[in-house]
């Protein structure tokens, strides 16, 4: 089994977290979001994981070998392609053409999921879905009386289905994607700028292949920062049994109210954190209150109430007292 994992997206949204680092590396949980994604579908897969191929943007080579010892580290061999202009979805994964063969599964790096990942030998693929309450700004799909999938539709007008595809797909003959991929990349066949992959999955409906929709049982989205910090919250809930906290913190006149996740060398004096919060290693907190909030590494946190808050690596933030988001190396007196 392949991974297709296509990450080379700008986050706009998520700025200003995402000036200096990779959206999908930007940590939740102390993990960051695309090393999560991997060891979702490498625990819920039953299948053996053998290669993993990230399609990024140009994000330098330090990244480059934090993702491929990702994938070395699951026992897989790690690969690394490039997109170079924003053409969309579908040009994304045919970046990993050579990737496409055999059994492949198709995680876009934009949010993170609970989901029963067994795969049915009576689908030629399967594409994970959520019910949600307003279809208009997402992908849905419409099934027959069978639960097969018979369309795709992107931000409908008028309601068709609330079935909302999550970025997880799965393909038993990844060859047969690419021959549709390549088909829209040939033919031109493009909306608003880019070439959209569930184009190419209507194809493939209209030629016979059976999709079937997996069910999810949570769909946590790294969108914007409000949404990041709630997604915080809901990895630390998952990993409460696990010991999130580094034997190494130094920990004078103060409480942690688990689940925390306190990365190496964190300093916490005279402080309340907790629960639902996030410190990367380095972080100095001192005199402060923090609950559900993410600070990333090396910042400082002084005289301060956070709730509900993203703060970037190496920020500083030295009397402030309400939600805030801010971004690396700065500073609030």
């Amino acid at each position: 089994m392949k991974i297709i994992i296509p990450m080379a997206g700008r986050g706009s949204r998520l700025r200003p977290h995402t000036l200096t680092v990779p959206k999908p590396l930007v940590p939740v949980g102390g993990k960051p979001i695309v090393h999560r994604l991997v060891e979702d579908i490498v625990e819920t897969c039953a299948e053996k994981i053998d290669e993993i191929a990230f399609v990024i943007g140009d994000f330098g080579k330090e990244v480059e070998r934090e993702l491929i010892q990702m994938a070395n580290d699951i026992g897989a061999e790690g690969k690394v392609f490039y997109q170079d202009k924003a053409l969309g979805t579908a040009h994304a994964v045919l970046c990993a053409a050579e990737c496409l063969e055999g059994p492949v599964i198709v995680a876009f790096a934009d949010t993170l999921f609970k989901a029963d990942f067994k795969l049915d030998a009576d689908a030629d693929g399967i594409i994970w879905v959520n019910q949600i309450d307003d279809p208009s700004a997402f992908g849905v799909v419409k099934l027959d009386k069978d639960n097969y999938i018979t369309d795709f539709v992107e931000k409908p007008v008028e309601y068709v289905s609330n079935l909302a595809m999550i970025g997880i797909y799965y393909f038993k003959d990844g060859g047969k994607l690419k021959e549709e991929l390549q088909y829209l990349i040939d033919n031109d066949i493009i909306k608003s700028g880019e070439y959209q992959l569930p184009d190419a999955l209507r194809n493939l409906t209209k030629k016979g292949i059976k999709f079937k929709t997996g069910e999810v049982t949570e769909w946590l989205d790294c969108g914007n920062p409000k949404a990041t910090v709630h997604t915080n919250q809901r990895v630390l809930e998952f990993d409460k049994e696990k010991d999130l906290v580094s034997s190494d913190v130094q920990l004078k006149n103060s409480v942690i109210i688990a689940p925390c996740f306190v990365g190496k060398n964190v300093v916490i004096e005279n402080s309340i954190v907790g629960p639902h919060v996030s410190l990367g290693k380095g972080t100095v907190v001192n005199n402060a209150v923090i609950s559900n909030s993410i600070v990333q590494k090396n910042a400082v946190i002084s005289n301060t109430v956070l709730k509900g808050s993203m703060i970037g690596n190496y920020a500083k933030i030295l009397s402030h007292s309400k939600e805030i988001s801010i971004g690396d190396y700065t500073t609030i007196e």
